[in-house]
């Protein structure tokens, strides 16, 4: 049973770390009113100590605030999530005791700098995974996770603006075009920046494995923010990849990056798949190519990282097009230059990946 009064005080507690309240993670299963206590009960599913004890501490402090109450008695029933049990045999029995159920691999989509086209690269990747496995009478079973944390743009790029449900205390991705997604994006207001520190990444990331229930899912993509830092290493640290594809653009700047960024994936025995370069070059409309950005730099890089070059995606303005109307190239123009480029590379990492 739950007293709408105190419900209405209980919105106003978000869960640590995110902007969403409790109420709407679904993470109250009781709040009552007896004489002058206000007796709630929150059942949770997380690995991280701290959470119980603060969720307590904001609930005790809201229930304070009404008029009539006296005291609180504030119950926590936490379940510890599976995967981070395999999480903690994985140091002594190796990486396959933390792979997340049901998902038979994962990849990441990286690069050494922001503005490389990454994000958009992953979406389109995801969407070309998902045609080709279709049209081999396979269930669509794509995952997206985009653990770009400060700028998440997936949610556009992919038409998709509701809010995951929870159910048994873990979240439902969402779907659109065969694809399940979760985003940062989707928990956060769309004026709320998110300022936080490493810690509070790493449990972000963290939960997005422990805490999202994928499914059965033939691959997963994780879309990874630029760089080298925290989110990038607690990825490797929380899921066992199998492989890692590495995003650039031709020009030098983003290439010599580009490589820096890369090497970090050897240091942590996660495989290259290849490298991908984008926005290759623009096509004239007599067929001719214009490198706007240079030439040579996607296959000068994978020679360095001793990879394979997996493909060159043309600069075509109705990529951009598509991702501001949520409708990704490989969706709504598949045989395009652009649209084929994705279908080829993807053809080529399923079968290095074995699927």
């Amino acid at each position: 049973m739950i007293d709408d009064t105190l419900l209405s005080a209980l919105k106003q507690v978000k869960y640590p770390g995110f902007s969403r309240d409790i109420v709407s993670f679904g993470l109250v299963s009781g709040a009552t009113i007896e004489g002058n206590r206000a007796v709630v009960a929150l059942a949770l599913s997380t690995a991280d100590e701290r959470i119980p004890r603060l969720l307590k501490q904001d609930v005790e402090q809201a229930l304070s605030q009404l008029p009539g109450i006296e005291a609180a008695d504030v119950h926590v029933s936490v379940t510890v999530p599976k995967t981070h049990g395999q999480a903690q045999k994985r140091d002594v029995q190796g990486p396959e005791q933390q792979r997340l159920p049901g998902v038979k691999k994962i990849i990441a989509v990286a690069s050494g700098k922001g503005g490389v086209g990454k994000s958009t690269f992953a979406v389109n990747l995801a969407c070309a995974f998902d045609k080709l496995l279709s049209e081999q009478g396979r269930p669509r079973q794509v995952g997206l996770m985009d653990c770009d944390i400060y700028g998440p743009s997936v949610p556009l790029m992919m038409g998709i603006s509701a809010r995951p449900e929870v159910r048994d205390n873990m979240l439902t991705p969402l779907e659109n075009f065969g694809i399940r997604v979760m985003s940062m994006g989707f928990l956060l207001d769309d004026t709320t920046p998110v300022v936080w520190r490493g810690p509070m990444i790493m449990k972000t990331i963290q939960q997005f494995a422990a805490n999202v229930d994928w499914g059965e899912l033939d691959i997963l993509v994780v879309d990874l923010p630029p760089g080298t830092g925290d989110a990038q290493l607690s990825l490797v640290q929380t899921l066992p990849l199998d492989g890692a594809v590495i995003v650039t653009t031709p020009q030098s700047v983003a290439v010599n990056v580009t490589r820096r960024g890369a090497m970090m994936f050897g240091k942590v025995n996660v495989p290259l798949l290849g490298l991908a370069e984008n926005m290759s070059y623009l096509e004239n409309p007599d067929g001719t190519k214009n490198f706007v950005f240079g030439q040579g730099g996607g296959a000068s890089a994978a020679r360095d990282l001793e990879t394979e070059l997996l493909g060159q995606v043309p600069l075509d303005p109705a990529i951009g097009q598509g991702s501001d109307r949520g409708i990704p190239s490989v969706i709504g123009h598949p045989d395009s230059a652009a649209g084929q480029a994705f279908q080829t590379m993807a053809k080529n990492l399923l079968q290095k990946l074995g699927l």
